[in-house]
């Protein structure tokens, strides 16, 4: 499996990340485990996590998806050193346990660093905003946690444009580490909040980009093909959107580049994801072997610029 260079950590990753969210939600201990395995065993080796997964399960408190990995570590020891592993704190897991102040930084980590069963992070990424506390605060309890050993890289998560630059001149004008990966939402349909500044900006520092909700929550798999396939189930709420004219359209596309290479319109949509400037790797997330081994795929397979050009031109605003 080809690696690529993830901006300036120093880390070079698979053009794949295994999205952990499912992880003691949709996929039991044991799925987890066995989908770890393949994950490893087809040459992939990031995993992405957070200390908030999954706290939209009734009855979950944050922290069932690190546990998981955790308990994997642990079950086989030698693993941990293959493993890209990334996980996040700032979103909110009950009072005063949520933001990016030093205290909770110092915190959670602490606490991910238990659940995960090991000594040290490889990327550490800022989940949400924090409107309330300062970049230098927040660098600066990052820049502790380098020193120590505990994190080897750091990355936020949701920041536009403004944002992440300003985050930027902070680093350099305090003498704090600078924000070296970048995880926003990005795919065929949501487009518009990555492209433009946001992407030219990573592209000019030489950041790292991790994609999520690659796949559209689903809808870029092709499963569904109206509204009427998703009316009354949990996936109304999520892919409701996506079914207008230019969903549809983008949907044709990808049937019709994805018949020409004889792949899955998740396999070409992901492709394309892998073939955008900028952009490192997009996280995905399987519950099966046979959906793993779908994933596993869509690494592999490049498409040719009249494909890239025709899927460009479908999901174009």
């Amino acid at each position: 499996m080809d690696k690529r260079p993830l901006g300036k950590t120093g880390l070079e990753i698979a053009p794949l990340v295994f999205g952990g969210n499912v992880f003691g939600w949709t996929a039991d201990e044991p799925t987890s485990f066995g989908l770890l395995d393949a994950w490893i065993d087809a040459g992939l080796d990031t995993i992405d996590t957070a200390d908030s997964y999954s706290t939209w399960v009734p009855g979950n408190q944050g922290g069932e998806s690190e546990a998981v990995l955790g308990k994997w570590f642990k079950r086989s020891p030698s693993v941990r050193e293959k493993v890209i592993l990334i996980t996040k704190v700032g979103s909110e897991l009950g009072p005063d346990k949520k933001g990016l102040s030093e205290r909770w930084i110092t915190q959670a980590v602490e606490d991910s660093l238990r659940r995960l069963q090991t000594d040290y992070i490889d990327l550490y990424l800022s989940h949400v905003p924090d409107p309330d506390t300062s970049f230098d605060e927040t660098l600066g309890a990052y820049q502790k946690l380098l020193a120590a050993g505990k994190v080897r890289s750091i990355g936020a998560s949701n920041l536009d444009a403004a944002q992440l630059k300003e985050s930027l001149e902070v680093a350099s004008r305090e003498g704090l580490p600078r924000y070296e990966v970048l995880q926003p939402e990005y795919n065929l349909y949501d487009r518009s909040s990555f492209e433009g500044s946001l992407s030219e900006l990573c592209i000019e520092r030489d950041i790292g980009v991790i994609t999520y909700f690659s796949l559209a929550s689903g809808f870029l798999s092709g499963k569904y093909r109206s509204k009427e396939d998703i009316q009354g189930t949990r996936r109304e709420e999520f892919l409701g959107k996506y079914f207008d004219d230019r969903g549809l359209r983008i949907l044709s596309a990808l049937d019709q580049v994805a018949r020409k290479v004889e792949a899955t319109p998740a396999e070409v949509a992901l492709a394309w994801l892998i073939a955008k400037p900028g952009v490192t790797a997009p996280i995905v997330s399987a519950t099966s072997r046979g959906q793993l081994d779908s994933l596993v795929s869509s690494a592999r397979l490049h498409l040719a610029p009249e494909d890239m050009a025709t899927l460009d031109t479908a999901s174009a605003s």
